[in-house]
């Protein structure tokens, strides 16, 4: 598939892929909703996604379709700043706008590697750390929790714990299983809002009531549900630093 706000990138994509036969094109997109329609229907081997279109972004695109189907991606971008932040690390690769034919063989034959020997699940898991990451910034946690792809608030969850090798995000009532390190973990969520409190523990600051001392320059913090946790010493400076500041 083929999404791109702009018909001339769609028209540049599209001849070039004319080139390799062992890809069929079965759709082209100019807008977000579209491609998420298409995308949820056909559930394309590949896909060219543009980062920036109006209404809905390329990374929304993916959020929408994340819990039904991810596709190994190649995004396409004008913005220099986008693949350095992110692409290198997490995309199967990225077109530069505007790029050269060489260029767009390589990505393609990298791409045709992945799918074809069946690599499918780590590139499934290097897009779902990229949209952890640009989620974060939009008040979303993605996990990944018996089998699906879950999107929750930042809201919902009060606070994460590490448990072996797995951890768990508890939201209200519902508590998610995930198989993560907390400390991987805890660099894809937003600073101003999740803060490590103890080597194994990390909070939403806005679940926190109050820090109660046991008179033994031990501390807990007491969320609005009551539940008591543990503050470490090596986090407490921190900790207190960032909720006066957040009040």
């Amino acid at each position: 598939m083929i999404v791109d706000d702009e018909a001339l990138a769609r028209r540049r994509i599209l001849s070039l892929l004319q080139l390799d036969n062992t890809f069929e094109v079965i759709a082209e997109c100019a807008d977000g909703p579209s491609a998420i329609q298409a995308l949820s229907q056909h559930r394309p081997d590949l896909v060219f996604l543009d980062v920036q279109m109006p209404g809905i972004d390329g990374f929304g695109v993916l959020e929408a379709i994340a819990p039904l189907h991810l596709p190994a991606t190649i995004f396409v971008t004008a913005h220099d700043r986008y693949a350095v932040k992110a692409f290198d690390a997490h995309a199967v690769d990225y077109l530069l706008k505007p790029f050269k034919r060489e260029r767009f063989v390589e990505s393609l034959e990298k791409a045709k590697r992945e799918i074809l020997t069946g690599n499918n699940l780590a590139g499934e898991e290097r897009l779902i750390s990229l949209l952890r990451r640009v989620s974060g910034r939009r008040g979303r946690l993605v996990i990944r929790c018996e089998g699906k792809i879950v999107f929750l608030r930042s809201s919902e969850v009060e606070w994460i714990e590490a448990a072996a090798n797995y951890i768990r995000v508890h939201a209200g009532s519902r508590v998610y299983s995930v198989r993560d390190r907390i400390g991987d973990f805890h660099k894809t969520l937003s600073p101003d809002t999740f803060l490590r409190i103890h080597r194994s523990i990390i909070v939403n600051l806005d679940a926190v009531s109050e820090i109660q001392s046991d008179g033994r320059d031990e501390y807990v913090a007491v969320l609005r549900s009551g539940k008591e946790l543990p503050l470490g010493r090596t986090y407490r400076n921190s900790f207190e630093s960032l909720l006066h500041n957040t009040r």
